[in-house]
């Protein structure tokens, strides 16, 4: 009978790594609800304690989460409803119209090379322009809007708002395509259209859709930036306008948590339609973690 060493006699006095339970991680969505309690929390406290004096108005500038569900249930589903329809009108044309542009000529990238300088170059612009100042000069072109219709101002700087993100992530997508495949298309006598339509679509998919999904809450932004001098009487940003200058605090944050609430909800169902359209970018089987 031999003697323990001292090495196996310390990994005798060890229990086994498996025999100890395992720590299974939180869910993501756990997270985000627990993230979102502790935010709410920290606002209620603050908003109740060191800021609760901060503004000249009653209630504070920074009003209590309590206060503003109040001022939400007073004002009613119509009220918001009623404004928020004419903004998603607003943000829903101008994401179609800006997307539908970029994914065009982020095509015309691939089957025309030597125009790529000059349409990134614009994409550029288009993303450095400042949307708060060029808000009236487009309203100057275009006009006051007809009674009832979408401001055609709100549209535009929706446009403008998503058109660079998904311009930039559609071109890096359609490169993303196996250089081998490609290389087959070409032996066989294809060309750049059969190439873009075969390969480099299905390629671009899950950054096309990432673009896409990051792009919806910007729509929303810029038709809310477009209210304010899109002549329209109805909508998210002139409520919003109308409460600040009546001093309407708990309203103003009302709508501007709306707001937030759209373009989360936009983002959301964008992300769902992308993990069940691509499922294989996950890594899982039918887009199911």
């Amino acid at each position: 009978m031999t003697a323990a060493t001292p090495t196996t006699a310390v990994a005798d006095e060890i229990p086994a790594v498996h025999s100890l339970p395992a720590r299974r991680p939180l869910p993501r969505w756990a997270i985000g609800v627990l993230g979102t309690l502790a935010v709410i929390a920290g606002w209620w406290i603050l908003a109740g304690t060191v800021l609760s004096g901060a503004g000249a108005a009653e209630g504070g500038a920074i009003p209590t989460p309590g206060a503003i569900l109040a001022q939400l249930a007073a004002d009613g589903w119509t009220y918001y409803s009623r404004n928020a329809s004419v903004t998603l009108a607003e943000a829903g044309l101008g994401y179609l119209l800006g997307n539908a542009l970029a994914l065009l000529l982020a095509a015309v990238v691939m089957l025309v090379p030597a125009l790529e300088r000059i349409i990134t170059q614009l994409g550029v612009i288009s993303y450095c322009l400042p949307l708060v100042a060029i808000g009236p000069i487009i309203f100057i072109v275009l006009g006051p809007p007809a009674s009832g219709a979408p401001s055609g101002t709100a549209v535009v700087l929706a446009a403008l708002s998503v058109f660079f993100t998904t311009l930039v992530g559609s071109i890096l997508g359609l490169r993303s395509a196996d250089r081998a495949a490609l290389d087959v298309i070409t032996v066989y006598g294809g060309t750049r259209l059969t190439q873009l339509r075969t390969v480099q679509v299905i390629s671009a998919l899950p950054s096309v859709l990432s673009s896409l999904k990051i792009a919806a809450p910007g729509a929303l932004l810029g038709a809310v930036l477009g209210e304010y001098v899109g002549g329209v009487d109805r909508g998210l940003g002139p409520a919003m306008v109308n409460a600040q200058q009546s001093l309407e605090i708990e309203r103003v944050w009302g709508v501007a948590i709306v707001c937030g609430l759209l373009a989360g909800v936009a983002f959301a169902i964008l992300a769902l339609v992308a993990r069940f359209a691509t499922p294989w970018s996950t890594g899982t089987e039918g887009g199911r973690s």
